[in-house]
């Protein structure tokens, strides 16, 4: 049931993230979306964990999957901004 509530999250969280930093070079697609918002969820949980804000074992929820996935929306504008000026 994990597994399945991770993909769940991470949909929504890739969804919300898109709607708040709409940009044309952007993953699009389902399937995409959910694995950006999965990244996102990994991203937040890692820096949550350095940070502190999580303790080990603990993920990263709704928030902070939108978080991460919003900085993976950037790294991914700035790396194709890169790319197509070269």
């Amino acid at each position: 049931m994990g597994f399945i509530w991770t993909i769940i999250i991470g949909f929504v969280a890739g969804v919300i993230a898109k709607f708040i930093l709409p940009g044309s070079n952007e993953p699009a697609g389902f399937v995409l979306t959910t694995i950006l918002g999965i990244v996102g969820a990994i991203v937040a949980t890692y820096l949550g964990q350095a940070l502190g804000w999580y303790a080990p074992g603990e993920g990263a929820g709704l928030i902070g999957a939108v978080v991460g996935a919003i900085v993976v929306l950037l790294v991914w504008g700035m790396v194709s901004g890169r790319r197509s000026s070269v």
